[in-house]
């Protein structure tokens, strides 16, 4: 299977015309992304507010165990027939799986998003309010950069589920990497199969390591605990100060 998977991946077939890799590659992309963007769009904004005003908490816990409860394959077909038949064209399929990807990405960035503001120390929190700031201004200064490392990984959660229930999605006639996966099992062709596995999995990888320099780009260095050349120069000066401070009053 090893070998015919390589042998599927080297034919110059399998990368032209509509059912190539790269147009299926380029499918699951702008559906995971798409569906990215719509569930960090009710996600973020219902995080943020429940953080910062601590009205609907049982939301998060309530949203967040019964969105995990939810059978992926079943929601998606479920979602096909009641929504498809009422649109018209390629949007029958479509909507329905954007929307149950939507739906099982939202809870983790709801849930991250409200775990960090509601984790910000209150001694900053106070000191804000201290020195004048509304409270719009305390939640988009203070409270939104110390959450973004949980947002974040609420993000990259996110993105990994969408990738994978893409795939499944598949099954209502959804385009992507998963039409590999589900017609080399259909044909019996377990190369062909194999191949979409192997590179849905590496899209995973790539979007971790995508949103991980997100990440790195947009955190704070204090609270990502990054360390640049010049801090680690005045980490070790500050060192050799105390040890020679030490060494002296040993003395």
């Amino acid at each position: 299977m090893i070998t015919g998977f390589f042998d599927w991946l080297r034919d110059p077939v399998n990368w032209s015309g509509i059912d190539g890799i790269p147009n299926r590659l380029i499918e699951h992309i702008g559906y995971s992304v798409l569906a990215l963007i719509l569930a960090a769009a009710i996600g973020i904004p219902l995080g943020l507010y429940i953080g910062h005003t601590g009205k609907g908490k049982f939301l998060v816990a309530g949203l967040a165990n019964a969105f995990r409860a939810l059978p992926t394959l079943g929601l998606v077909i479920l979602a096909a027939i009641i929504v498809g038949p009422l649109l018209p064209g390629d949007a029958a399929y479509l909507v329905p799986s954007i929307f149950v990807l939507v739906v099982l990405a939202v809870p983790p960035i709801l849930a991250t998003t409200y775990a960090g503001v509601e984790g910000v120390d209150e001694a900053a929190r106070d000191a804000a309010y201290g020195m004048g700031m509304t409270g719009g201004q305390v939640l988009f200064k203070i409270e939104t950069p110390c959450a973004l490392p949980l947002m974040m990984s609420g993000i990259r959660s996110a993105m990994l589920q969408i990738v994978s229930t893409a795939t499944i999605a598949a099954v209502v006639s959804l385009g992507g990497l998963g039409r590999f996966v589900l017609d080399g099992l259909a044909n019996q062709q377990y190369q062909v199969m194999l191949g979409g596995a192997i590179l849905v999995a590496l899209l995973a990888v790539a979007f971790e390591l995508v949103l991980a320099f997100v990440q790195w780009l947009l955190v704070p260095r204090g609270l990502s605990k990054r360390t640049g050349r010049r801090d680690l120069v005045a980490e070790t000066a500050a060192e050799s100060d105390v040890k020679e401070e030490e060494l002296v009053a040993a003395r």
